[in-house]
């Protein structure tokens, strides 16, 4: 009985999108649908899975553009992100716009989530830290048991998330990375919301905005 997980990139963006299911019950919550729907769903009848929740990290349109409609029509909670994030969800139809996204629906989340809650699907628990930064309200899923953390755009390989949006601050940001996730241990592997999976010994090794922290 373990965690498993498909991460597939959405939208223009190349947003990475991640299945996440129990192996026992096949029960998925399905973290940051920011768009493709079908190409979503389509993934989750081919892995056999009963989608129950969905999972923000943030209220960026990339990650959580779809995720209106999705609730709507399937009958999801949408669980996350954390409240600094409620400005984001009031202006996603701005953020359609903006960046010629598809109308996105507005919603309102289920359950907020705040740093040491937790998640669950079928018989998996995951962690929840709150690392603001890149949002105020950005959030992160950890699996202790897989060693695998879904961190949205808190970090990337190579990289950090951007802090210049509203409500960003780069120092906040490094702040959230050092002292929640470099905890998270060394061999645990991350999935970033943009690019490659790496692990965090590697990003504090290597890393050129968080080398040696």
């Amino acid at each position: 009985m373990t965690l498993r997980y498909l991460t597939v990139p959405v939208t223009a963006f190349a947003q990475n999108c991640s299945i996440v299911w129990c192996d026992e019950s096949r029960e998925a919550a399905i973290i940051d649908p920011g768009g493709d729907l079908p190409r979503l769903l389509e993934e989750v009848r081919q892995q056999d899975l009963t989608l129950k929740a969905i999972w923000l990290t943030h209220a960026h349109i990339d990650h959580a553009g779809g995720t209106g409609q999705l609730a709507s029509e399937l009958g999801l909670p949408i669980i996350g992100p954390h409240p600094g994030d409620q400005f984001w969800i009031d202006g996603l139809a701005k953020q359609s716009q903006m960046f010629g996204f598809p109308a996105a629906e507005p919603f309102t989340p289920t359950r907020w989530l705040a740093d040491g809650d937790t998640v669950s699907i079928g018989k998996q628990t995951l962690n929840v830290r709150h690392c603001p930064g890149h949002t105020p309200g950005h959030v992160v899923f950890h699996s202790a048991a897989i060693k695998r953390a879904f961190v949205g755009d808190v970090l990337f390989a190579g990289g950090v998330g951007r802090s210049d949006f509203p409500g960003g601050d780069h120092a906040t940001l490094i702040n959230s990375i050092t002292q929640r996730l470099w905890p998270m241990g060394d061999d645990t592997v991350f999935i970033p919301g943009h690019g490659p999976e790496s692990d965090f010994g590697t990003e504090r090794r290597t890393n050129p905005y968080v080398r040696g922290t």
